[in-house]
């Protein structure tokens, strides 16, 4: 329904969701459109393996079966991607810490290093894009955006943990 002001919500068709869904659109085409699959100058890591090593770093060993649960893919799909890590010597496998029977992936030294280069590249490469930003609006901007995450992350049922 529209006022004589415009449209009287947000979910109004011409109202402030339909330019965020308009900008999330063309946001997510920058990583279609990006050489090497949206991968900064400097990040080594491919997409799966960056999320992948980033979720295993803030909670910590995970098993096959968790990492399904957190990601919501299947086992084969996660297979591939940790063994593939794995050959990298990016994760190693462990007999999980709790007892469990379930063997757990853990980020090794080099994973670590690696990741820690990568999430430096695309901290520089976000940088480049908001270097003439004030700081308090990249501050507002992580706010909103962390906000707009734990949004998702509610309604699809997957919270992703934060250091």
């Amino acid at each position: 329904m529209s006022g004589p002001n415009g449209p009287s919500g947000p979910n109004e068709p011409g109202g402030p969701t339909d330019e965020v869904a308009f900008e999330y659109m063309v946001l997510s085409r920058h990583h279609y459109l990006s050489p090497a699959g949206a991968r900064p100058h400097g990040s080594r890591l491919d997409r799966s393996a960056y999320i992948l090593l980033s979720r295993i770093r803030v909670q910590g060993p995970m098993s096959i079966g968790e990492l399904s649960d957190a990601f919501g893919l299947d086992a084969s799909t996660l297979n591939r991607q940790t063994a593939a890590m794995t050959r990298a010597g990016l994760v190693e496998r462990i007999p999980d810490p709790e007892g469990g029977l379930a063997r757990k992936f853990r980020i090794t030294e080099e994973g670590d290093r690696r990741l820690d280069e990568d999430r430096a590249a695309h901290a520089h490469a976000l940088g480049l894009v908001m270097e003439d930003w004030p700081a308090e609006d990249v501050t507002t901007f992580a706010a909103f955006l962390r906000r707009f995450n734990t949004g998702i992350e509610r309604l699809d049922g997957r919270p992703w943990p934060r250091p």
